[in-house]
């Protein structure tokens, strides 16, 4: 039938060249959906030399086209930086510039972008309708279950490609054998296999794009966190988190001080009400003076450990992810600078008397305190992050409903890396 029925010293499966198999698997790889890619390569390869004939020129060009896909593919899955294990006939030419050979920006951009992801999987499911072109028909009509299973999986019930696979496995299902699929009806099943990959390549891409905000807004928010905690440390007075329970005494969070020269007995709230133009001017330097480079840090700090703590909590409503891009990570990371600058806005309102009856602390202990539960609050702001998180990975499926369109267990699932 083809090439290793033609040199019986390089059948499929066969060992040579000093024992070295002539299907190489690649790996190990750095991910577990670099590993996924290079498998599903690795078995496209073997149906490519067991399937498809290689006896007239035209069909080996074509199978010179699949495996241009499959290099492709495994060079995207083996990823940086690994180093070149393969020779020159193995990469194609060597003086074209590959993931290997990106800088360090060019390789950042290619991580948020998905390029690599992006590339294996595109090559893949290149070579995967390919293949549905080639192989014999006894076997494609075998795989038309499972290519149902995945077209159902990405593609609405509406659909005029879905339905009419669907009407042909049918049809196929009761004539049996002596029923062979024509010219047309094949192109009918590639033309609906491509819809489906794509599409679940484009759900792929709305999970990574929607990871990539979270990463983007918490690095934003890391900044200004940063940002605070530096004018903390050198400018303690500019913005000073203390409070006068009364005309006094200034308490910081890490400070506690008295005011000379204030009248006893009269208090007041956050500088004091019943405190006269002079006594506030007073109160309002020494809140100045006694600010210290830590009292800042230690509020984000604080509202850190509160915000790491709420995302804690929140995992039991996060659910896991198939997708390379992790959600309930980037989620929990987006917390930890919110947290930390909650902590901080949160005890500026309070000194500034925007809650009423809570701008006097009258210690540094309840100062940390209030830092706690304004870092824990982040959870009603990011809560509806959490939410749309959830949104974002039960679409992953497709736009029909995931739990009746997904293939059962067993089935040709669409390649997502695990």
């Amino acid at each position: 039938m083809g090439e290793a029925e033609q040199h019986p010293d390089q059948a499929v499966g066969a060992s040579v060249n000093g024992g070295r198999s002539v299907f190489p698997v690649r790996g190990p790889a750095s991910s577990p959906w670099r590993e996924h890619a290079l498998a599903r390569a690795a078995e496209y390869r073997f149906l490519v030399y067991l399937l498809v004939p290689h006896d007239t020129e035209r069909e080996r060009q074509a199978v010179a086209a699949i495996e241009q896909h499959l290099d492709a593919a495994e060079r995207a899955a083996e990823g940086y930086p690994r180093r070149r294990r393969w020779g020159p006939a193995d990469t194609g030419d060597s003086s074209k510039p590959s993931e290997h050979d990106l800088g360090r920006g060019a390789r950042w951009l290619s991580w948020m972008g998905g390029a690599a992801v992006e590339r294996a999987n595109s090559h893949l499911d290149a070579v995967e309708t390919d293949l549905l072109r080639l192989v014999p028909d006894p076997y494609l009509r075998g795989q038309l279950p499972n290519l149902v299973a995945q077209v159902r999986a990405h593609l609405p019930p509406d659909d005029p490609r879905r339905q009419g696979v669907e009407k042909l496995a049918q049809t196929v299902a009761e004539c049996g054998s002596d029923r062979p699929l024509k010219e047309v009806e094949i192109d009918q099943v590639v033309s609906a296999v491509r819809a489906a990959s794509l599409e679940g390549r484009r759900e792929i891409r709305r999970v990574r794009s929607f990871r990539n905000v979270l990463y983007l807004s918490a690095l934003f928010l890391a900044l200004g966190a940063i940002g605070m905690a530096i004018l903390g440390a050198t400018r303690p007075d500019v913005v000073p988190l203390c409070f006068a329970p009364d005309e006094t005494t200034v308490v910081c969070p890490t400070t506690t001080a008295d005011v000379e020269g204030a009248a006893a007995g009269a208090t007041g709230t956050g500088g004091g009400v019943n405190a006269s133009a002079a006594e506030q001017v007073r109160i309002d330097e020494k809140m100045r003076d006694t600010a210290d480079g830590w009292d800042i840090l230690l509020v984000e700090l604080v509202g850190l450990m509160a915000a790491a703590l709420a995302g804690a909590t929140a995992l039991r409503s996060i659910q896991g992810s198939s997708t390379p891009y992790s959600l309930p990570a980037a989620v929990a990371i987006l917390k930890l600078p919110a947290g930390a600058l909650t902590a901080v806005l949160g005890l500026l309102l309070m000194r500034g008397e925007f809650i009423p009856g809570l701008s006097a602390l009258d210690s540094s202990g309840q100062i940390v305190a209030w830092a706690v539960l304004f870092g824990y609050a982040q959870q009603l702001l990011t809560r509806l992050v959490d939410q749309r998180a959830n949104t974002v990975l039960d679409n992953v499926r497709g736009p029909a409903n995931p739990q009746l369109s997904a293939p059962t267990p067993g089935e040709r699932v669409q390649a997502q890396p695990a």
